[in-house]
């Protein structure tokens, strides 16, 4: 009898002891959560301010980069209703915005390649086209959009760039771009009969280009851009 209470005290204790082992094991676990929890939290928190950090350092050296950039002034003039203001923020933010008829001016600083463009896109209409010889003076390159879909204006917009042309404000050695919008329409003209249509090869001791373009879609927009870089820095 005796030996069967020592045998139950002994199970007793080992409940016990099996119970504050179970207690401890328990304890230990909260506290490596709560230490691996720490852990976790800090690690989190740098990753975060390193991102926020290189996102600033990203930013100052972005101002940094672009002010080794060469600055070129830019006019963009057309007919209006050719798509100069889409072809700007295409370019500038890489998205379709919605415009109306430009009433003076916009104006926006597009980098690209190792040029700081100035752009100053200039409203089309009849009444203000005598304003566009008031942006001529330092200009570096002229970019003249047509709309490829109205065949009606053509000779229009070719006598309106001949004027441009022939001024004694406009420098001798700006660059001409022509982009030849809307090409995603069933009418648009070809790249031939619109150089045909503008006698672009009249010209003498002005570098030109006709790129295709849809403004729309940024279909020709790089493509055109790239020449205009190159040859504003063939110019420098």
């Amino acid at each position: 009898m005796i030996h069967i209470q020592g045998i139950l005290r002994a199970l007793r204790r080992s409940k016990q002891v099996f119970k504050a082992s179970a207690e401890t094991e328990n304890k230990t676990k909260e506290r490596e959560k709560k230490v691996d929890s720490s852990i976790l939290g800090t690690f989190l928190k740098r990753h975060i301010l390193s991102l926020k950090m290189g996102l600033v350092m990203s930013r100052v050296w972005e101002i940094i980069f672009s002010s080794f950039k060469k600055p070129c002034r830019i006019l963009m003039i057309g007919l209006d209703n050719a798509g100069k203001t889409t072809i700007l923020y295409k370019m500038k933010l890489n998205e379709l915005v919605t415009s109306i008829p430009t009433i003076g001016f916009n104006v926006e600083c597009i980098d690209y390649k190792n040029l700081n463009m100035t752009i100053w896109d200039v409203g089309g209409q009849k009444t203000i086209r005598a304003l566009w010889r008031h942006y001529y003076q330092n200009t570096q390159a002229v970019i003249y959009v047509i709309d490829s879909n109205d065949a009606e204006r053509l000779a229009e917009a070719a006598e309106e760039l001949h004027d441009v042309l022939r001024s004694d404000e406009l420098p001798q050695d700006a660059v001409l771009l022509i982009l030849a919008n809307k090409q995603d329409l069933p009418n648009a003209k070809s790249i031939s009969a619109i150089t045909e249509a503008l006698n672009l090869r009249s010209l003498r001791n002005r570098d030109w280009f006709v790129q295709a373009t849809c403004a729309a879609r940024g279909e020709g927009l790089i493509d055109g851009f790239e020449w205009l870089a190159k040859a504003i820095n063939a110019k420098k």
